[in-house]
């Protein structure tokens, strides 16, 4: 599998702005398309390639035909993120459609999600824990949809982790919420922070206002350490997400759990999820960082599923979308 990656890192204390992250895409996006055909034995040598005075990566777009390439399809993320990144992708693939003929399928970041864990995992009809920056939803496979079961009420999980990182002063790289999941390892006391759970949803925005502000005052105050914050946050917060996937899976009468999105890879979230599957005779499936992390692999994966099912999108419907539920997805490729 060839899986090549980028990451944009924001200054220490900043989130992603969309121009600085649409400005990186547009830096490296052929590097990776490049190296994505190299890894994957289509392009073998960049070597003799006929220039005219151009960039030689550029000259392998142009001179290249679909025939020597063996490509089936040209494929993005469409939906739903930031729109300015989203576009970057959006325009490179429509070029390469155009340039080698390929048939063209935009897809939906969220399902590409699931459908790598689906893959990498072998589970078969998982209820799914989708967790990351900007998602956090309970989801259930039903009907050639995937059904949100619950969800958060207003900010993700990815989003409080990270914020609260930054405001700590813990690096961007690799990632923010990578950073507190570490330290949180050395946390000794569990700071009670609010707990909401409301039926299948939860909210994070208050628990994250609330230790941003009082957090701070008890570090002031000698009364813990970052660590004991970090450690609590997780905790409350996994907490949280353990309960509403645990009533999902009564619902469905699952026996499978997977998690999946970037903040999937944290080891204590999938020790807890783990726990409450053993307890329900179930099992719990997750992939590591090179698949919970956003990759194109996962987007490719979906395009594949989407051209055996000979779907057939139309180059004007080839757009981008920052806001896309992943219910609205008809999966056509699942019975």
């Amino acid at each position: 599998m060839s899986n090549p990656r980028a990451t944009y890192h924001a200054p220490t204390g900043e989130g992603f702005r969309p121009p600085e992250t649409a400005a990186h895409h547009r830096q490296n996006i052929v590097r990776i398309v490049l190296d994505a055909l190299q890894e994957a034995g289509i392009i073998v040598s960049l070597n003799n390639w006929p220039t005219h005075g151009l960039p030689v990566r550029s000259c392998v777009f142009l001179h290249s035909s679909p025939q020597f390439l063996s490509l089936p399809t040209s494929v993005f993320s469409a939906r739903p993120g930031m729109g300015a990144p989203l576009q970057v992708g959006a325009v490179v693939a429509r070029t390469l459609s155009h340039l080698w003929s390929l048939p063209l399928y935009p897809v939906n970041h969220c399902v590409g999600h699931i459908e790598m864990g689906r893959l990498i995992t072998n589970a078969e009809n998982p209820v799914v824990l989708y967790v990351s920056g900007g998602n956090t939803q309970v989801i259930c496979y039903s009907n050639r949809r995937y059904r949100i079961f619950g969800e958060t009420l207003d900010i993700a999980v990815g989003n409080c982790l990270d914020r609260f990182a930054r405001l700590l002063g813990l690096p961007n790289d690799p990632f923010p919420a990578y950073n507190l999941e570490q330290l949180a390892l050395e946390g000794k006391k569990l700071i009670a922070l609010p707990y909401t759970v409301k039926g299948m949803d939860i909210s994070l925005s208050g628990i994250l206002s609330y230790i941003e502000h009082k957090g701070l005052q008890l570090i002031q105050e000698g009364k813990c350490t970052k660590a004991d914050l970090c450690f609590s946050l997780q905790e409350t917060v996994f907490a949280m997400l353990t309960e509403i996937t645990e009533r999902a899976m009564a619902h469905c009468e699952s026996k499978e759990v997977l998690i999946v999105g970037g903040v999937g890879s944290n080891k204590r979230l999938q020790s807890m999820m783990s726990i409450m599957a053993h307890e329900r005779d179930a099992k719990l499936f997750a992939t590591d960082e090179r698949f919970c992390i956003d990759n194109g692999a996962m987007i490719a994966l979906v395009g594949c599923h989407m051209a055996q099912a000979k779907m057939v999108i139309p180059m004007e419907q080839c757009t981008t979308t920052q806001r896309f539920r992943t219910d609205q997805v008809q999966v056509v490729w699942r019975e």
